[in-house]
C-alpha cells in the first residue's frame, strides 16, 4: 500500500524545500555581506594610522614648544607630550633635529592593508603625510 506524507490536521511545521529556501538566502546574503564587512573593517585601520600619524605630529610639536633646545625626539618624549599610540600601532620618531625627521606609525600585518603605515615627514617644520591605504 502506497503511504503519502501529508500533514495531519493540526500539525505544524515547515517542508524541507522551505528550509533549503532560507539556508539559500541566507548563503546569498552572507556572501554578500563579509567582503563589505572585510572593507569597513580595513577602512577603520587605515583611519587609525592616518589618525595616528597626526596625533603623533601634534606630540611632537607640543614636546617641541615645551622643550626648545631638544636635539632629537623619542617615542617616549611623544608620549610624555600626549601621544597614546592605538592597539596594534607601532610608532617610530625619527628626527635629526627639532624640525627634520619623520614619524612612521606601522600598522599590525594582519590587518591585510596594501600600505600598512603612515609616514609623517617634516622639513623645515613643514609636515607632509603619507598614509596609509587599503
Amino acid at each position: 500500500m502506497l503511504k503519502i506524507f501529508r500533514k495531519k490536521e493540526g500539525q505544524k511545521g515547515f517542508t524541507l524545500i522551505e528550509l533549503m529556501i532560507v539556508i539559500a538566502i541566507i548563503g546569498i546574503l552572507a556572501a554578500i555581506a563579509i567582503p563589505q564587512f572585510i572593507q569597513y573593517r580595513k577602512r577603520g585601520y587605515v583611519a587609525t594610522l592616518n589618525s595616528d600619524a597626526k596625533n603623533s605630529y601634534t606630540a611632537s610639536v607640543a614636546y617641541v614648544v615645551d622643550n626648545p633646545n631638544a636635539t632629537t625626539i623619542s617615542l617616549a618624549n611623544l608620549t610624555t607630550a600626549g601621544y597614546n599610540p592605538s592597539s596594534g600601532v607601532s610608532t617610530v620618531p625619527s628626527f635629526t633635529n627639532s624640525s627634520t625627521g619623520s614619524i612612521t606609525c606601522t600598522g599590525n600585518t594582519s590587518w591585510g592593508l596594501s600600505t600598512n603605515s603612515a609616514v609623517v615627514n617634516v622639513v623645515s617644520g613643514v609636515m607632509t603625510l603619507t598614509k596609509a591605504g587599503i
